[in-house]
């Protein structure tokens, strides 16, 4: 059986919740990949062009800094990593958690949540960022998905 992780990065709660409902039906480990500067509900205003979350996302070179790092990676063979959609992608931390670690031979699984955007390129994205890996396509999930649904998708890579 493979040993797996569930990493998420969640702005509002919402992706939290997924990724610890996820984590408990599968018995992966859990890591919650948090900025080191939280954002504060104006980061977060989409509508603002100055806002942070939006200055971020129209920087594809953008890393924010995460606060902790994962002490041993190499033991995972799956890895299912959750964030909520921003602009049609995964957030920056994203890219900044797939650039910190060697994800060489493992599957990635990209979940997200989202009020009705689509998870887009967000897989095509992670996977440039971790070359020899193998990034699936990834899903949106709802808040409030059952356990027996998450179970249900994850099992394909389980």
């Amino acid at each position: 059986m493979s040993k797996v992780l569930v990493a998420y990065f969640s702005a509002s709660g919402v992706t939290a919740k997924v990724a610890k409902n996820l984590a408990g039906e599968t018995g992966a480990d859990l890591f919650e990949i948090e900025p080191e500067i939280p954002y504060t509900s104006a980061n977060l205003n989409w509508q603002d062009r100055g806002s942070r979350s939006t200055v971020e996302m129209n920087d594809r070179s953008c890393r924010p800094a995460i606060r902790s790092q994962l002490e041993d990676m190499n033991q995972y063979d799956v890895v299912f990593v959750g964030f909520p959609v921003w602009w049609y992608r995964e957030p920056s931390i994203i890219d900044t958690f797939m650039e910190a670690y060697d994800f060489s031979g493992k599957t990635v699984v990209p979940f997200a949540t989202s009020g009705g955007s689509s998870i887009g390129d967000s897989g095509k994205n992670m996977q440039a960022l971790a070359p020899k890996a193998k990034v699936a396509k990834g899903k949106r999930i709802a808040a409030g998905a059952s356990g027996k649904a998450l179970a249900d998708w994850a099992s394909e890579w389980l």
